[in-house]
């Protein structure tokens, strides 16, 4: 498309939207202001392409559509069909797997798709073949009521937390923490790297029917391969929550060992952050899950959103482009340049560095928790988030890490010299800024202090930083 073309739709797009609710449309230019002129580093953030964008706004959401391609529960699901299975088909090519869910509206959907399609798999099913039945409507009560109780009473062993893993891997905040019995494995103390030999004595221990990989906050590769042996040791299906690093993997960044998708029984992502696709879900998975994913709705989701399976559709596609593979390298660089870049300084990171994406600085270095350092940081233009870090003594909430990827800034075109360069505003601004106290005299988790006018003069020297590399340089709003 060109950027006349590009320039005209959004245009057009806000001009319907303000004769019916100004506000609304003043809203999303000032976010497309807001997103060009911030730093924006937050590891699971991305900018999806104006074809994905424009994808999601169509006629697409007027439409019903449960069950799956060829067996809806609604008529006049052709398109609808037509869309769902070209994002199912650009999945599998793209990660070469043996089936694509492309439904879930977001990772935690995802997540419970995998949790009940397993479930359904490993329990249910073998209850129904049992008491000689087709489906759970034909159990007696008696039988429905013991298959209900097996249900929600089956084991998860997933990373914990604090080490980098996900409150959906079972978390008693979370649904997948009142749905199962969950365990975590951690990390090293000494190194912050998982420790195999001590995952494998977890499950040896705790024999759950689910074994999770993956992550949120580990700035390693983990080695799928060791996984999925210490799964099949103790008789439990391994899955893999790639939300993360999806992108690594459709980029052929992260290969072989480090590749989850031949190893996983099954595979869950968002189609967003690095793989730069619309926020949503998706499950990869092998032939004999296949028919339980595909039972994701009603089972756990409610009517799929046409509109964004057009979007996936077309994000899938730009990402099997050649250039895609490039562009998962450029990020793998960044994110190392930028490690490479604060360590010089002085920062202190958990694991020492990274090999992905993400990286996760401890800055109780900096005598800081995590949620002072984010917003010293956003007052100077970065946007960054808080994040726990392992054996975090300030907790979930305050924590004492930021947690910052390249992503975004890949997307954007700017390259290693740059990431230098944002490691040194990043180090300024965390070296200028001190904790505050409370009214009491006591230290404080939130309260902070810098300079105002340092904190401008950061921000402006971050724009300065993206100007060359301008965000959707073809939409002109004006």
């Amino acid at each position: 498309m060109s950027r006349n073309a590009e320039s005209t739709a959004f245009r057009s797009a806000l001009e319907v939207i303000r004769a019916v609710e100004p506000r609304v449309a003043d809203a999303i230019g000032a976010e497309l202001t807001d997103q060009r002129e911030s730093l924006k580093l937050i590891a699971s953030e991305n900018y999806a392409s104006p074809a994905t964008l424009l994808a999601m706004g169509n006629w697409f959401s007027d439409k019903y559509a449960e069950g799956t391609v060829g067996r809806r529960f609604y008529a006049g699901c052709q398109n609808v069909d037509t869309v769902e299975a070209l994002a199912a088909e650009h999945a599998r090519e793209l990660f070469g797997a043996a089936h694509a869910y492309v439904q879930p509206h977001s990772g935690i959907d995802a997540n419970l798709v995998a949790f009940w399609a397993v479930l359904a798999d490993r329990v249910e099913s073998p209850a129904l073949k049992k008491a000689q039945v087709r489906q759970v409507n034909d159990l007696t009560e008696a039988d429905w009521f013991a298959l209900r109780r097996e249900l929600g009473n089956q084991r998860m062993l997933g990373m914990s937390l604090d080490a980098g893993g996900h409150l959906t891997h079972g978390f008693r905040p979370n649904i997948s923490g009142k749905m199962f019995d969950q365990r975590s494995y951690g990390t090293d103390p000494e190194t912050g790297l998982i420790d195999y030999d001590r995952v494998a004595e977890a499950a040896r221990e705790f024999k759950p029917l689910i074994l999770v990989g993956g992550y949120s906050a580990y700035p390693r590769k983990v080695n799928f391969r060791i996984l999925r042996e210490i799964a099949d040791s103790v008789g439990a299906t391994f899955m893999v929550d790639m939300a993360h690093f999806a992108g690594l993997v459709a980029g052929k960044v992260f290969t072989g060992d480090f590749d989850p998708v031949p190893h996983a029984h099954i595979v869950t992502t968002t189609t967003h952050k690095s793989l730069r696709g619309p926020r949503g879900g998706m499950v990869l998975c092998q032939p004999e899950l296949a028919d339980q994913v595909d039972r994701g709705c009603p089972m756990v989701l409610g009517g799929p959103l046409p509109h964004v399976m057009a979007a996936k559709a077309v994000a899938l596609a730009e990402a099997r482009r050649p250039d895609f593979a490039d562009y998962a390298q450029r990020i793998v660089d960044n994110s190392q340049a930028l490690a490479e870049g604060l360590l010089r300084r002085g920062a202190k990171l958990v694991t020492g560095g990274t090999d992905n994406h993400l990286v996760l600085i401890d800055v109780s270095g900096y005598g800081l928790t995590g949620r002072q350092a984010e917003q010293a940081l956003l007052d100077s233009g970065i946007v960054t988030n808080r994040n726990s870090v392992p054996q975090d003594p300030n907790g979930a909430w305050y924590t004492s890490g930021i947690r910052i990827g390249t992503p975004a800034l890949t997307t954007r075109g700017l390259g290693t010299a740059e990431m230098d360069q944002t490691a040194e505003l990043i180090h300024t601004v965390l070296t200028q800024t001190t904790a505050g106290a409370n009214a009491d005299g006591t230290p404080s988790k939130a309260k902070y202090t810098l300079d105002p006018a340092l904190a401008d003069k950061i921000a402006r020297q971050a724009t300065d930083l993206l100007a060359p590399h301008p965000l959707y340089p073809s939409v002109d709003l004006t």
